[in-house]
């Protein structure tokens, strides 16, 4: 509140995936001075001791983590402006908590824990527990052992999970933001374009029942024209019944929908699922535009049909359709003046009678004492529709007072067609096609189907083609997706060499992240998920979230080679099986924070649900690898380093050559 972000979806998917975060540095915290307590300190030394020793590794895994979400606050355009309030609210639960787990959890513990004296009583569960957790510890110590004597095929898996993850992340599905099920599908009823007021009322009607006979709609409204859109386009507002009242989705309600508009005659009807998250301004048929422009408009005619055609037999699509409408009827009459001027008819004369035919002129009102009454001058409605007609009109003239037909002295031609109205972007005629897509299709795949379909066709240069709105700013997120998380694996980096003042121990943290890649991409292809934003945003967490465990490996080994003068290879040993409790309640914490949202229900749930399996399939799998691989990697970078190190020495402890020797050489 006190930065102006309201309770939303964003907020508060942040702050479901914060509870797995805030409890993380708590945890290590208490874990560590219960293990001091255990080793027979008393709760205030214990609380002391293990706060000291464990703080600045809870200072860097805080501050990397905030560091990761750096490149979201600092994205621009209206993706920026989304995900910013994502970040910042993200950014404040983890500063609070590194607060609280500095200062409150330490004071509780030495407060609230009891030391152990002799023989501590625990119940069965506590002990059942301990068993479960000593059968994880003796096991993954044998694991550990193992791939200790096995580094090199260690490290080679290592390899293979990199290249794993550039693998899945060429081939996933791309997409911009999930298709969501937020209770309402909007339509665009469009009827022929020589269609009366009236027919297309008629036509309305029949859709609108046809719509309210399905079990999961609830309500609809129904509109005619207006807006900017001709008479013959009518719009659409169908309310559907709660989610737990039906059983199916928005998008399976269109599918079903759809087999039963293609029996319509005289109308097309495009749905779509309103989406909570939608750029652009243009009212389009479906949900998706790609918009075709020539400043030669003749041009745009010809080749905007045929574009359409194409696009219409791709398999990714469906309800492809188009704003252009050029194919309007028009009625030209010729009046000849000299035949009119002999029974002294006058244009105006001729004009007021068809006004009075087809114009629907108000020539009265009568008023009673409840209601008023229009009186409209027209032909019978069933006359209107045909050109006919005017066979059977008279005018009266004027000179004679003879009733002569209107076809003595005019003549009329429904030649040529005209469009009834002509789009513009950018000051350029333009033609919008819009689409929906098929089930199962990522917004990716289609934009690449679109492309190539229309580059087959050979159409001119001046014919340039483009998305627009949630289409196109997809295309420019593709290109700022792998630099995001570039930006995220340097900013982590940076402030990890900064806070270790190491070039080669941030390296071996940020080892674990290609695992996470793996399950995250895997998890999503798995349940049939693309590769959306909200996707990329479980990417960036779990480069904050995993990069974790190798701090708290990291940091104890350090600490073990300095003050207990161990070996690199002793001291990650060590610090992997002491650390491998609270590195498995954290991830579990992390990972639990994730379920809600990967089996929420209910209205706009759809948007949530890419973030929670994504957490959940990486925290999975980089448990599984990470506790193995990092410290391979650890003693292979420590090797590395060793090695930088000694030329270094070298460098420095070559003798220089003495100032006399330098004058004698010279002298010779």
């Amino acid at each position: 509140m006190g930065i102006g972000y309201t309770l939303d979806n964003l907020s508060l998917m942040a702050l479901t995936i914060s509870v797995g975060f805030v409890v993380d540095d708590a945890i290590v915290m208490l874990e560590n001075i219960s293990r001091y307590i255990e080793q027979g300190e008393d709760p205030y030394s214990a609380a002391l001791k293990g706060a000291g020793e464990i703080g600045f590794t809870i200072v860097s895994i805080s501050i990397s983590l905030v560091a990761v979400l750096i490149p979201l606050l600092l994205m621009g355009g209206i993706i920026g402006r989304l995900f910013r309030e994502f970040a910042v609210t993200l950014a404040m639960t983890i500063f609070v908590s590194l607060i609280v787990s500095l200062t409150l959890t330490p004071m509780m513990a030495s407060r609230f824990l009891k030391a152990h004296t002799g023989e501590v009583q625990h119940g069965k569960l506590y002990q059942l527990s301990e068993r479960f957790f000593d059968t994880m510890l003796r096991g993954y110590e044998w694991g550990l052992d193992l791939v200790l004597r096995w580094r090199f095929t260690t490290l080679m898996v290592f390899f293979g999970t990199v290249v794993l993850s550039g693998y899945l992340f060429v081939i996933i599905p791309k997409g911009f933001f999930p298709q969501q099920d937020t209770g309402l599908i909007t339509g665009i009823t469009e009827g022929g374009q020589d269609i009366s007021f009236a027919e297309m009322s008629r036509i309305q009607a029949g859709i609108g029942a046809i719509i309210q006979k399905d079990p999961a709609v609830a309500s609809i409204a129904m509109a005619i024209g207006g807006g900017g859109n001709a008479l013959n386009n009518g719009r659409m507002f169908i309310t559907l019944k709660p989610r737990d009242e039906r059983d199916v989705s928005a998008q399976q309600i269109i599918a079903r929908l759809r087999p039963q508009f293609d029996k319509l005659e005289g109308a097309r009807v495009f749905l779509q699922a309103a989406q909570d998250v939608r750029l652009g301004g243009r009212a389009t048929r479906t949900q998706f535009e790609y918009t075709l422009q020539d400043a030669n408009l003749d041009e745009l005619n010809t080749w905007a049909p045929k574009i359409l055609e194409k696009v219409k037999t791709l398999p990714e699509l469906r309800d492809v359709a188009t704003d252009q409408q050029t194919l309007g009827t028009t009625l030209t009459l010729t009046i000849d003046r000299d035949t009119a001027s002999r029974f002294g008819i006058q244009p105006q004369l001729i004009d007021d009678t068809l006004a009075d035919a087809f114009g629907q002129r108000q020539v009265a009102q009568y008023f009673t004492q409840v209601n008023s009454y229009h009186v409209i001058l027209e032909i019978l409605p069933e006359l209107q529709g045909t050109t006919e007609t005017l066979n059977k009109i008279y005018i009266k003239s004027p000179t004679t007072g003879d009733q002569v037909p209107l076809s003595a002295f005019v003549r009329w031609t429904t030649v040529p067609v005209r469009p009834l109205s002509i789009s513009h972007q950018g000051q350029f005629p333009a033609t919008t096609i819009s689409f929906n897509l098929a089930q199962g299709t990522a917004l990716g795949q289609a934009t690449d189907a679109i492309q190539r379909a229309v580059a087959e066709l050979g159409a001119p240069p001046t014919v340039n083609g483009s998305f627009q709105g949630t289409a196109q700013a997809f295309q420019q997120s593709l290109g700022t997706v792998p630099l995001l998380i570039l930006a995220a694996l340097i900013v982590v980096y940076l402030i990890l060499g900064i806070l270790y003042e190491s070039y080669i121990h941030p390296l071996t943290i940020i080892s674990t992240l290609p695992s996470a890649g793996v399950g995250a991409l895997a998890m999503l292809m798995l349940f049939g998920f693309d590769f959306s934003l909200i996707g990329l945003i479980g990417i960036v967490l779990l480069i904050g979230i995993v990069k974790k465990n190798g701090i708290m490996l990291v940091d104890f080994a350090i600490a073990a080679e300095r003050e207990e003068n161990l070996t690199p290879e002793d001291a990650i040993r060590k610090a992997a099986l002491i650390r491998f409790r609270p590195i498995m309640m954290t991830t579990m914490a992390a990972l639990l924070g994730g379920v809600p949202l990967m089996l929420g229900t209910g209205t706009g749930s759809e948007i949530r649900q890419p973030l929670g399996y994504a957490m959940v399939g990486g925290l999975v799998v980089s448990q599984a690898l990470t506790l193995f691989t990092t410290p391979v990697v650890y003693l292979y970078l420590d090797k590395l380093s060793s090695m930088f190190s000694k030329v270094g020495h070298a460098k420095k402890e070559a003798p220089l050559p003495r100032m006399s020797e330098e004058v004698s050489e010279a002298a010779e």
